[in-house]
C-alpha cells in the first residue's frame, strides 16, 4: 500500500528528480544505463575484500548486521512514464545505501531520520508523509533526540547534499566512506544508541517503500 501511494502521488517530484539527474553527468549516465542494485548485480566477494572504511565494505557490513537485502525492494508498477518509473526504482534501491552514508541503523529512530533526509532531498510525498508520521511511533526519549539533534541534522544534510540519486554508487565501492560523504556534502551524524536486530528490521520494513 505504501509503495502504491508513493507511485501514484509522486509525479511532480519524480519529474524534478529526473531533471536534476539529467543535469548531472553522473546522474545522466545512470539514466542512460539504468543499473539495478540487486543481489544478482552485486559482487559480494569483491565488497568483502575491500578495506575497512570503504563505502562498499561498509555497505556490506550494513546488510550483514541488519540482515537485510536489496532484493526486498518492490518493482515499480504504477508509474506510466518509463524514465520516471526508473527514477522511482532507483530511489527505492539506494535506500540502504543512504543508511550507510548517513550512518543510520534500521531501528525506528534511524528510519525516521533517513525519511527526514529523503523528504528534504526528494520532495516525494511519501517521504514527507513518512517523516511526519514516523515520529508518532517513537518513545518520548527518542522523540527528544530527534527534535534536538537528529532531525535538524537530517533536514540540513538532505537539503544541502548533492542529489543522492545522481551518484553511480556501483562505481564508488572502493571509495572511502568519509571521502564520499564529504564529496556529497553529508555531515557526520550525531551519535545514536542501537536496538536489537529484530526490532530494527520491523522498523525497516515499516517505513521503506
Amino acid at each position: 500500500m505504501v509503495a502504491v501511494l508513493g507511485e501514484t502521488t509522486g509525479h511532480l517530484a519524480l519529474v524534478r528528480l529526473r531533471d536534476r539527474m539529467r543535469n548531472d553527468p553522473e546522474g545522466y549516465a545512470i539514466l542512460t544505463e539504468r543499473p539495478r542494485i540487486r543481489l544478482s548485480t552485486l559482487d559480494l566477494a569483491h565488497l568483502a575484500a575491500l578495506p575497512e572504511g570503504s563505502f562498499g565494505r561498509e555497505y556490506l557490513r550494513f546488510l550483514d548486521e541488519n540482515r537485510v537485502t536489496p532484493d526486498t525492494r518492490a518493482d515499480v508498477k504504477f508509474v506510466d512514464n518509463e524514465e520516471l518509473a526508473y527514477v522511482m526504482q532507483r530511489y527505492r534501491e539506494v535506500h540502504d545505501l543512504l543508511h550507510t552514508l548517513l550512518g543510520m541503523p534500521t531501528n525506528m529512530l534511524g528510519e525516521v531520520a533517513v525519511k527526514w533526509f529523503e523528504a528534504a532531498q526528494t520532495g516525494l510525498p511519501m517521504c514527507i508523509l513518512g517523516a511526519a508520521l514516523g515520529p508518532l511511533r517513537l518513545s518520548s526519549s527518542r522523540l527528544r533526540t530527534l527534535a534536538a539533534s537528529l532531525g535538524p541534522w537530517a533536514l540540513r544534510s538532505g537539503s544541502r547534499a548533492r542529489c543522492v540519486l545522481s551518484v553511480f554508487y556501483e562505481r564508488r565501492w572502493d571509495q572511502s566512506l568519509d571521502e564520499l560523504r564529504e564529496e556529497l556534502g553529508i555531515e557526520l551524524p550525531p551519535p545514536l544508541t542501537l536496538t536489537s536486530t529484530k526490532k530494527a528490521n520491523t522498523a525497516h520494513a515499516g517505513l521503506v517503500s
